[in-house]
């Protein structure tokens, strides 16, 4: 049901001239799925206090209720067709009173993390973009058919809204902004281990997958009432600039079931001069793939000792700083900061050896990223003691990858399985800091086995390697005649 429903989205949506990509699809999707989301609670809410006695006030006024505008009904329960707007009056009532009134939540609610401050900053950084009320009409009888009320549905919305945030990553543009490879997640999490009591960061959280699957990976059907409740409000904690990305964040949290994620929207970077993060606003763990390039304004870089047009290196020292002595990160970084000799790079590599363990670098192969172009390693790193050696895993699945042959969990379990004793490998070898150059501090992957286990590729390969490619190729025509 879920999936026809997302299906008819998406044509609905290819049939509304204000919108015009996946981006634009997710975006809408999310604030239609957020206001039924938040109207199901409600109902939910308001029988729980029912039966403890206590009256409840809805957090909407009743013309901004979902069952008043965008789904009214018969007493008999049937949609009433006589009250339903559509056509002009539905983007009228839509774009003129609805948003404007749940945009008011920002100003008149005071804490950052609650869930009505966060609908008043999630319809103040995104608009409507349906041009026809009847393509509105459709969509909302469409979401209206989905229901919030039990894990099982969410976690199958869930599933989907990650397919939608992974089908926008891999359009095209900005695609690693908000998608990181799942599989690559979850090994990241694999080694860092998260316990429950402990806090998880990310400060450029984007779509929210780094909290999303640490969660997964936390929460089982017998944790008692307490942690449970620490796993809902006091585990995970982000931020995002990026509107879009803020709110796909908090819909795929929401959909994850974390009733009220702890995400803010801010620009962490020009949020707070790195040297004066507190004891208090400090974190046991890290997950994080920042953002390359980018370069933000030299009064953002003041807020770094080590000051950097690469966007990159300014999250990595601020990631540091985030960690409490004895934290742990694992951060996705380009593989050129292992060997790039301009003085922030050199500066920032001296001081992550000397203020951190980094005892693991994952070398990763072209392709784990769609779109994104770029080779990627990940750094696992510990607070609070210089490093004396660092494990290297160069991961090698065998094969091309592409948007028909993605990264799997299979790809990494060696890594995994091998980064728990360090051991050394065709695949993978250690360094110590000792023989590391001090007037460059080069940390490149340079895998000493490499020629003993290098082989030229089967022709069977070669060619297994071409179809991959061919196929892909044909995916992606398939794909722009779907948009033509």
């Amino acid at each position: 049901m879920f999936e026809n429903a997302f299906n008819n989205m998406d044509r609905v949506m290819r049939n509304d001239e204000g919108l015009a990509s996946e981006l634009d699809y997710a975006e809408q999707t999310s604030w239609l799925l957020f206001l039924k989301y938040l109207d199901d609670m409600e109902k939910e809410w308001e029988d729980e206090a029912g039966l403890e006695g206590r009256e409840y006030t809805p957090i909407l006024d009743e013309p901004y209720r979902w069952q008043s505008w965008a789904a009214p009904k018969t007493k008999e329960g049937t949609p009433d067709l006589n009250a339903a707007r559509t056509g002009a009056d539905l983007i009228e009532f839509v774009n003129g009173e609805l948003f404007p009134y749940l945009q008011t939540f920002r100003e008149t609610t005071e804490d950052p993390d609650s869930l009505e401050y966060k609908i008043g900053e999630i319809f103040s950084e995104i608009a409507n973009r349906f041009r026809s009320g009847y393509s509105l009409r459709d969509a909302l009888e469409i979401i209206d058919q989905l229901n919030f009320g039990s894990q099982q549905a969410k976690h199958e919305l869930s599933d989907l809204y990650e397919t939608r945030i992974k089908r926008m990553g891999n359009a095209g543009r900005n695609g690693g902004e908000y998608y990181t490879p799942r599989p690559l997640i979850r090994a990241m999490i694999a080694v860092v281990q998260p316990q429950i009591g402990e806090t998880i960061y990310d400060g450029a959280c984007g779509s929210a997958g780094f909290l999303c699957e640490a969660w997964n990976a936390m929460r089982r059907d017998d944790l008692s009432a307490a942690d449970w409740d620490t796993l809902q409000r006091k585990t995970f904690y982000g931020q995002e600039k990026k509107s879009l990305a803020y709110v796909l964040g908090v819909m795929n949290m929401i959909l994850h079931g974390i009733d009220a994620p702890n995400i803010r929207h801010v620009n962490t970077l020009a949020d707070i001069n790195v040297l004066d993060i507190q004891q208090k606003d400090r974190h046991d763990i890290v997950l994080a793939n920042p953002p390359f390039g980018g370069g933000e304004r030299k009064e953002v870089q003041q807020n770094f000792p080590i000051k950097s047009g690469e966007t990159a290196y300014l999250f990595l020292q601020h990631f540091i700083r985030k960690l409490k002595a004895g934290g742990r990160g694992a951060v996705v970084i380009k593989n050129t900061f292992l060997s790039n000799t301009d003085n922030a790079s050199v500066a920032l590599r001296k001081e992550l050896l000397e203020t951190c363990n980094l005892h693991t670098v994952l070398d990763c192969p072209s392709g784990t990223f769609q779109g994104a172009g770029v080779k990627t390693v990940v750094l696992f790193f510990d607070k609070g003691a210089p490093t004396r050696k660092t494990w290297y895993y160069q991961l090698d699945p065998g094969r091309s990858l592409g948007k028909t042959s993605p990264l799997n969990d299979d790809d990494l379990a060696e890594f995994v399985a091998l980064q728990a004793k360090k051991a050394d490998s065709g695949k993978s070898w250690s360094v110590a800091v000792a023989d590391v150059d001090t007037a460059t501090w080069d940390l490149s992957v340079k895998n000493p086995n490499a020629l003993e286990a290098e082989a030229l590729r089967s022709p069977e390969q070669i060619i297994a390697d071409m179809l991959a490619r061919d196929a892909e190729t044909a995916a992606l025509l398939e794909e722009v005649r779907g948009l033509l």
